[in-house]
């Protein structure tokens, strides 16, 4: 907050409209000028003239009966936009449509945000339910393949200060919360070169991840596949998943 303070190009209204769009994911689909208060901490008659402006700008649709406010087509104007700015994606894209066709497994392209993996393109099977399958999904980076085998490029003292830092969340009764196991299932991956975890985002899921690095070594994505547990064991996992997976990880 100090920072922010001191940045005389910081505008703060600007900042406050980005809280209101914030304020909408997956368990706020709608929101009432209430909600939209309750959720940025702001008071209600800031909220009111943010989300008009927003409105009006078509950044939020609004219902005219129950006047309540929801994302508008814009946002996917500007998935768009981030889409073809991101090279990765783009490169990443062919690679994924191959392996999915050769798995008959949903596969994702993880990349780090923050302390979160976000899952910037995501190719399901048929048996994908609708929320594996829209991108933007963000989820804590300790406790996914993905971020476990991004972390392992970091250098040591990055690694320790993410590992004993960011954020966990017990999102199954067998999400590993121990931050020394999770420290040693990271060393594990810099040892094997993939990282697998096992029911930590839904029960009976399987993750398995092999990072995308660059020229100097160091990841900020990864190849990602989720598969369940009734139909994989670890055996066929590593016998006829891992070899696509870090070919498909290299190659990008």
């Amino acid at each position: 907050m100090h920072e922010i303070k001191q940045n005389t190009l910081y505008l703060g209204t600007l900042a406050k409209g980005l809280q209101v769009l914030r304020a909408f994911d997956e368990t706020h689909t709608e929101l009432s000028l209430s909600g939209l208060a309750e959720i940025t901490g702001l008071d209600k008659s800031a909220v009111q003239r943010l989300a008009n402006t927003l409105h009006v700008e078509g950044m939020l649709d609004k219902d005219p009966v129950t006047r309540r406010y929801r994302p508008s087509h814009a946002w996917l104007q500007l998935a768009y936009a981030y889409y073809w700015s991101d090279p990765l994606v783009a490169r990443a894209i062919p690679k994924l449509i191959d392996l999915s066709r050769r798995l008959g497994e949903t596969v994702n392209l993880a990349e780090l945000s923050g302390e979160r993996i976000i899952y910037a393109a995501r190719l399901p099977c048929t048996r994908t339910i609708f929320a594996a399958s829209v991108p933007g999904r963000t989820v804590p980076a300790l406790s996914t393949s993905g971020g476990q085998a991004i972390l392992a490029t970091f250098p040591a003292a990055e690694r320790e200060v993410a590992i004993r830092d960011w954020h966990l969340h017990a999102h199954t009764s067998s999400t590993t919360v121990d931050r020394a196991e999770i420290s040693r299932q990271i060393d594990d991956v810099m040892r094997l070169g993939y990282a697998i975890t096992y029911h930590q985002m839904i029960q009976s899921e399987v993750g398995i991840a092999c990072a995308i690095r660059g020229p100097d070594g160091r990841s900020r994505a990864a190849v990602h596949c989720s598969v369940s547990s009734h139909h994989w064991d670890d055996a066929r996992i590593r016998a006829e998943i891992l070899p696509w997976l870090m070919d498909a990880a290299n190659t990008i």
